[in-house]
């Protein structure tokens, strides 16, 4: 994927967050966050939103908790909540053009996350066996830069058609897929689709996240995703829901276009979905702004 060249005015995002408990589980241990950032602060957004990439950078991640109890449902926090203390430094060195630093950025979030789960999984009875999953979308005007860890999923549907699973699923299954040894029906019916091999935490003593970027353009899509949503959508309806609404779906948001057909469609786990698109700049004259609240 190459890099484009700059923009003569910083494109808009557009985005929209769900999680649902799902129709089996009795409380939810998914967990996403939608933020923005520049060299001073952290703003906390909603649930829905739009604006302009000019003057701040943009974070969007899911997190999937496991564990005992309420012990995933705290994991996945733990992982969304640390995230806020190392972007505004990252958003400094994006400015002075030291693009270079963002493997170093991320690797040092996960790291940091990994090492806090441990550690509360081995002081804490309660905690023993704590982790989640992690996949991190970071938004610079001309860059998504990413991280990842687990078998959550982040998706680049580029404006001209077609979906590309950007990151891969940490488990034998994901890497029997890749390698082409397995279909995704296969994949999907597999009795071990949901072992991982790598995780935050969950004793796991090593880790080792996929770390990238893709170039983006307006017209561009990304979807973030729990392994909730995947079994209950296959990849194509996926694409279609995410581009474009169905019949009697005109007022939902793409995040609850995919969130609830897959609760439909399964249920089995908690499901949770954040689309990210990449819009033209509007008209002269037009001000876009997002208003900061929780995403839960």
């Amino acid at each position: 994927m190459s890099a484009q060249p700059p923009s003569v005015s910083p494109i808009r995002l557009h985005w929209s967050g769900l999680t649902h408990v799902g129709k089996v589980r009795p409380n939810n241990e998914d967990s996403f966050l939608a933020l923005t950032f520049d060299g001073h602060e952290v703003r906390f957004l909603g649930k829905t939103g739009d604006a302009s990439l000019a003057g701040a950078d943009f974070v969007f991640a899911v997190s999937d908790g496991m564990g005992g109890a309420k012990s995933g449902e705290f994991a996945s926090r733990i992982a969304v909540d640390r995230i806020t203390r190392l972007f505004p430094r990252a958003f400094r060195l994006s400015a002075a053009g030291m693009t270079g630093g963002f493997n170093d950025i991320i690797g040092e979030l996960f790291t940091s996350i990994h090492g806090e789960l441990l550690k509360l999984g081995y002081s804490y009875e309660e905690c023993a066996g704590m982790g989640a999953t992690l996949s991190l979308c970071w938004f610079t005007p001309e860059w998504m830069y990413f991280g990842h860890l687990g078998d959550s999923r982040i998706y680049y549907l580029p404006g001209e058609g077609g979906m590309t699973q950007v990151t891969h699923d940490h488990s034998h299954v994901g890497w029997l897929r890749r390698q082409g040894k397995i279909n995704e029906r296969e994949a999907r019916s597999h009795p071990r689709k949901n072992a991982l091999q790598q995780a935050l935490g969950a004793g796991h003593q090593f880790i080792d996240p996929h770390i990238g970027a893709v170039s983006h353009r307006p017209g561009d899509r990304f979807v973030i995703c729990s392994d909730g949503l995947i079994d209950g959508l296959w990849d194509r309806h996926l694409e279609e829901l995410a581009r474009r609404p169905p019949p009697g779906t005109d007022g939902m948001t793409p995040a609850q276009r995919l969130v609830t057909e897959a609760v439909q469609n399964s249920g089995r786990d908690n499901t949770t979905a954040v689309v990210v698109e990449l819009l033209a700049p509007p008209p002269s004259g037009t001000v876009s702004a997002a208003a900061p609240a929780a995403a839960e």
